[in-house]
């Protein structure tokens, strides 16, 4: 990403491969990474060779290379779990693929919230749901729900520890500066960077409550 210009269209490498797949604005797909049926928001990416299926991504998120987000499921409660019989076109000609798995398998959706980061190698089974603000270690598997603001690492996944008091998380999540225009996350970068974490917080909900009170008035 360094020395890359981002913009309203999506950077995608060549290499990578995107089938039925949404992206936002300002987000970037790395090389040969495969996105099957994914949605990523805003100022999101993914670097190089990383695997996401039937997931959404929401906005700024950071997920590192050889990453794998819902990876390919098998039938165990079948006779057998093999390749065969959800793939059968490919083995037998004139026979159809099972849909019925296939609707299985996006039943087991993965949802990522706001401002998470997945570190490299991650790996996040089936059906699980990522709290936003959450940091996945590098070389977890994630087995279970990530509740929001923590920190989790190892295999099975377990929570290290928070990010945050939790009354600062709630304070982030009513926040929500992950839905700024632009501009003003640009006006709001010196902040960013700089500002401790109460300091921001106090800072920006006293210009939104501001904000709040002009809309009302006016409506008056």
């Amino acid at each position: 990403m360094v020395g890359k210009s981002l913009s309203i269209d999506p950077t995608v490498d060549p290499s990578a491969k995107l089938h039925e797949t949404h992206l936002g604005a300002y987000t970037e797909v790395g090389a040969r990474t495969i996105l099957h049926e994914v949605t990523m928001g805003d100022y999101s990416y993914v670097v190089n060779d990383a695997q996401i299926t039937y997931t959404t991504i929401g906005k700024f998120c950071s997920i590192a290379a050889l990453t794998r987000i819902n990876p390919g499921n098998h039938p165990m409660y079948r006779a057998t779990q093999a390749h065969f019989t959800y793939r059968a076109s490919a083995y037998f000609p004139g026979e159809a693929d099972d849909a019925e798995f296939f609707a299985w398998r996006r039943r087991h959706h993965v949802d990522i919230g706001h401002d998470v980061w997945i570190g490299h190698g991650a790996i996040v089974l089936p059906g699980r749901t990522i709290g936003t603000g959450a940091v996945i270690a590098a070389g977890a598997i994630v087995t279970k729900d990530v509740p929001a603001y923590t920190i989790v690492a190892g295999n099975p996944a377990r929570i290290i520890k928070r990010r945050f008091p939790i009354e600062i998380e709630q304070r982030l999540v009513n926040l929500a500066w992950w839905d700024w225009d632009h501009e003003t996350l640009r006006a709001a970068l010196p902040d960013f960077r700089q500002l401790e974490i109460g300091q921001f917080l106090d800072k920006y909900e006293t210009a939104l409550d501001g904000r709040r009170q002009v809309r009302q008035s006016a409506a008056q």
